[in-house]
């Protein structure tokens, strides 16, 4: 999810404005979810490297989450949505990590996951799940893939990046490698669930041959 901020710029708001119309987008594609096949939707939320912006910023992308967890929970539990964490976030502040916990416990019975990267980073977690991997043994491509947090998740099947960005930027690189990208000229605050429905027809009509020809 990119582009809170150079939306807020383009309409001449501070950028906490551009974070909160963000979640918005994020509430409205939750919402769409039932009218879709999609088993589970992964967003990045917080990398671990968001933590060199400014302080204010990142209080206010803190406050955020309270916000939107509070908010929302009750929702997820009604739409069948079972929430998922990727990253350290238990590095995050208590208040939040129980908000997290109690979200975590009450979601768990869900049929449609929403994960939410929370203080990631995809280089850090292939390095901690190959750490643990030798410390259990041989290291195998299947003993890494045990240890990252998407361990529980489907495979990775098509990675959307909004804001006109092509780049990764250490968002699931290991889960990533046979997955079908796309990446869209449009700032996250402005992604609707009808581009969300444009870019799974843009997926029904590629060809997936995981490195066959």
């Amino acid at each position: 999810m990119d582009g809170n901020g150079r939306w807020a710029k383009r309409k001449h708001l501070p950028r906490a404005m551009g974070h909160r119309k963000g979640v918005e987008a994020v509430r409205e594609l939750v919402r769409s979810l039932k009218d879709t096949s999609i088993e589970c939707l992964t967003l990045y939320a917080f990398s671990s490297e968001n933590w060199k912006r400014p302080e204010d910023e990142v209080d206010d992308l803190m406050n955020l989450m309270r916000k939107f967890i509070k908010s929302d929970l009750p929702e997820f539990i009604a739409n069948d949505i079972k929430l998922h964490i990727l990253g350290n976030w238990q590095g995050l502040a208590p208040d939040i990590v129980e908000m997290l916990e109690d979200a975590l416990q009450k979601t768990s019975k869900g049929s449609r996951t929403l994960a939410v990267a929370l203080n990631y980073g995809s280089q850090a977690e292939i390095t901690q799940a190959a750490r643990k991997a030798a410390e259990a043994g041989e290291v195998t491509e299947e003993a890494i893939e045990r240890h990252l947090y998407s361990a529980p998740l489907p495979p990775l099947d098509l990675l959307i990046r909004t804001s006109g960005e092509v780049r990764l930027s250490n968002f699931l690189l290991w889960q990533a490698a046979y997955a079908e990208m796309l990446f869209i000229d449009v700032l996250w605050p402005d992604f609707t669930p009808d581009h969300l429905k444009r870019a799974l027809a843009d997926f029904a009509e590629r060809e997936r041959r995981f490195g066959g020809r």
